[in-house]
């Protein structure tokens, strides 16, 4: 017989053990399911990419404001456009207002016509909210007529809250920050700063960290029925098959349950790439469209599961091979060696030491080394956790018959319990560094805004033809709002258009004013040129009484034809700035409404400042509905004491979001990996019933099965996160410091994950404890 025949015939045999007998049958759907949900969240990894680049083109093609001077030129194919944009709840609405100025004027993705003035098109998730009691409020703020829905092209995702709304009037506001003109969606996207290198840092240890818990997992469910498969492979051995034809036997079974692994994660893949176009996350919404994994990644999944299997396999049969009688009357297994086990974790360290220090400003960091180095100290976990395990229990002594049963099994097949736990452990250590690394770094990403809370906590922008005294009064008469404070804003130059000097000019009444700077004495008419500002080097070019300066001059590329002439007045006065709300100080000239000249309103833009009671219910949203009345253009601001990177922030949302996904197949394969324990231990139970044992008994060892091994798990844990955390934060040459609170919510998640996986094995644990179980065939 040839060898690859014997090979084909070997592979074919386990193969064969994997699907035989209904305990067969039943232990390969539990390996199936285990690997299976393993593998759906790899194929969902390796769609990451193609998601983000689907939703990166979605939002290319619709962009129209790019926030530049330059617009379109005025013709029938031209589109004017207003940011409209809105908060409701904590949720961020896109809003655009459009007038076509022309039959081919270009439409945005996913429209196929213009809304008439008072008509909205929206998104399908903002039509349900608009459409529910919970979205009253915002019902008052958008009143348009619905016509229509946004196609999918125009968004980029289900959940994404976005409307078009006809416009009317819009050119008047040519050349401001919100309204602009073009001639087709889809423009030049603005060059993105390099990403440094702790950012980039942050994302492969993000993915480093999330993944490991992944294939842990899988290695584990390759491992289900291990205890039965040694005694069929050590009776293999008996019988006469020698130690490679074992191994190939081993390995054909390891193959057919990774096969089927791999089919159901497929399917568990296509059911949740479905499932994903009605689930939210952090704010993150996904058509299934975009959920398409990359082809290559793919093939590596499929190759790199059943080769892992076969590994861990061939690694678990170093006992039947050698000592196949052992194996059958289930001695006890040799003491577990530590100094390999240690090993592991040393090379990770020894692997991340040469990056020590180098932080944003000191060189790139090396992904490779920084990917292995955390794959070591986290394979360190499941390697050292076994010999943790089996050295605690060995020295556990009496206690309650529920304890001691426990203790005994764990003692026996420890190694089965870590398997167990590895995952979680591994999981929450990878948790406890990230959120150590996150911590560390987070001040060097978020930066103080600078204004002061205790004066106001929302701004609203006007445009130029709102008077802002009017809408200071609305907004004073919107239930929540303490103060209004009003001022009309713009710029000075010494030119019409491109001028050489300018000076920034502030128009309120004299007690506004007096918030900004320190006034000898006022009263309607006055004008004043502030001193006091370091960076302010023109007012005192600008201030000679007599020049004639320009409000609102004009610059290359923008419309001219709308500078406003202001000749400095002879009794001009000099008032000192001082910090005002925003935490700026103002420079430039300050007038009350009488110093303003004829026509000069049109050249400013309003903005008032709000303290508001946020102890009134809704406030924030009673204030964007009156600033939608006052102007429709209005664009509220809710003030913050800091301000974070968007670069960061979009990592600690996929932080989350994928911690949600780790989090649940924890506990999903955890309860398989329960259950197929459970089944393994069948017989057992129903003699331990038969023979009197309580149920309560019973149910109190399987607790203490689980608790034993995940305490000390977590505690292993927290020492390697605690660890790892303290390297990446030295790499990024930041103080290490620890958030114990942090730490001790890791923990407790890890934990309560555990129990409830613990708890919902408890009613198949009560069918397993019947005297019916010990029939046999």
């Amino acid at each position: 017989m040839s060898a690859a025949r014997q090979w084909y015939r070997d592979l074919a045999m386990g193969a064969s053990f994997a699907f035989t007998g209904r305990g067969g049958r039943v232990r390969a759907v539990l390996t199936g399911v285990g690997v299976g949900l393993g593998v759906a969240l790899l194929l969902l990894t390796t769609a990451i990419p193609n998601a983000l680049d689907a939703r990166h083109e979605r939002s290319a093609a619709r962009t129209d404001i790019t926030y530049g001077p330059v617009t379109a030129p005025k013709s029938d194919r031209s589109l004017l456009v207003a940011d409209v944009d809105t908060s409701y709840h904590d949720d961020e609405i896109r809003g655009r207002e459009l007038e076509p100025e022309g039959a081919r004027a270009p439409l945005p993705p996913g429209v196929s016509r213009f809304p008439a003035k008072g008509e909205m098109l929206v998104s399908p998730a903002l039509r349900r909210l608009l459409e529910s009691d919970e979205g009253a409020l915002l019902r008052e703020r958008l009143p348009d007529e619905i016509t229509g829905t946004i196609g999918d092209q125009g968004l980029v995702g289900p959940a994404e809250l976005s409307f078009y709304r006809g416009g009317q009037g819009l050119a008047e506001h040519i050349d401001t920050s919100y309204v602009t003109r073009i001639d087709r969606f889809g423009g030049e996207q603005q060059v993105t700063e390099p990403w440094d290198p702790v950012l980039i840092l942050l994302i492969v240890v993000l993915f480093a960290v999330l993944l490991m818990p992944v294939g842990v997992f899988i290695a584990a469910a390759v491992r289900f029925g291990g205890e039965g498969r040694d005694r069929r492979l050590a009776a293999l051995r008996l019988v006469g098959s020698d130690g490679r034809m074992t191994r190939r036997v081993a390995a054909g079974e390891a193959l057919a349950g990774a096969a089927l692994g791999l089919a159901f994660g497929v399917v568990f893949f296509l059911l949740g790439r479905e499932g994903a176009g009605s689930l939210e996350a952090f704010g993150i919404s996904v058509f299934p469209s975009y959920l398409n994994p990359s082809p290559a990644l793919a093939a590596l999944v499929a190759v790199t599961v059943p080769l892992a299997a076969v590994l861990v396999t061939l690694l678990a049969l170093r006992g039947v091979v050698i000592e196949p009688l052992g194996v059958v009357r289930t001695a006890k297994p040799a003491r577990r060696r530590l100094w390999w086990r240690l090993l592991l974790p040393l090379a990770g360290l020894a692997a991340l030491y040469p990056m020590t220090g180098q932080g944003r400003d000191n060189g790139d960091f090396n992904e490779y080394l920084v990917v292995g180095g955390v794959v070591l100290l986290l394979v360190g976990v499941t390697a050292l956790l076994p010999w943790l395990v089996e050295r605690f229990v060995a020295r556990l002594g009496a206690g309650a018959v529920s304890w001691q049963l426990a203790v005994r099994r764990l003692q026996l097949s420890s190694g089965t319990a870590a398997r167990t736990v590895n995952g979680i452990a591994v999981a929450v250590a990878g948790a406890i560094a990230l959120q150590m690394l996150f911590a560390g770094v987070e001040s060097d990403y978020t930066r103080p805004t600078g204004a002061d809370l205790t004066r106001a906590q929302m701004q609203v922008r006007l445009t130029s033809d709102v008077a802002v005294t009017t809408a200071a009064e609305r907004f004073r008469q919107t239930p929540g709002v303490r103060d209004a404070t009003a001022y009309s804003e713009g710029g000075l130059g010494d030119r019409r258009r491109d001028p050489d000097s300018t000076a920034q000019v502030t128009v309120a009444d004299c007690a506004a004013l007096r918030e900004v700077a320190e006034l000898p004495s006022c009263r309607d008419g006055d004008a004043f040129a502030v001193t006091g500002t370091e960076w302010d080097t023109e007012t005192p070019v600008l201030a000679k009484p007599g020049r004639t300066l320009y409000m609102d001059p004009s610059y290359e590329g923008a419309l001219p034809g709308r500078e406003v002439p202001w000749t400095v007045p002879d009794g001009v006065k000099t008032a000192k700035t001082r910090t005002d709300m925003t935490g700026g100080e103002r420079g430039g000239f300050l007038l009350t409404p009488g110093a303003l000249p004829e026509g000069a309103a049109r050249a400013l833009t309003g903005q008032v400042y709000l303290a508001v009671d946020f102890s009134v219910p809704d406030a924030s949203e009673l204030v964007r509905n009156t600033a939608a009345t006052v102007d429709p253009l209005a664009y509220p601001m809710m003030w913050t004491a800091t301000d974070r990177s968007d670069r960061y922030d979009s990592i600690r949302t996929g932080l989350f979001v994928g911690a949600a996904c780790v989090l649940t197949l924890i506990g999903a394969s955890l309860l398989v990996s329960q259950l197929e324990q459970l089944r393994e231990r069948r017989k057992l139970l129903s003699s331990l019933v038969a023979f009197g044992t309580r149920r309560r008994t019973l149910s109190l060892s399987v607790l203490w099965q689980t608790a034993i091994p995940v305490a000390l798990g977590l505690v292993l844990a927290a020492a390697v996160g605690l660890t790892l955390g303290a390297v990446l934060l030295r790499m990024t040459a930041t103080p290490v410091a620890v958030d114990w609170a942090s730490v001790a919510t890791m923990t407790g998640i890890g934990a309560a994950v555990v129990l409830a996986v613990t708890l919902l094995s408890l009613p198949p644990l009560w069918r397993l404890m019947r005297p019916e179980g010990l029939r046999t065939e």
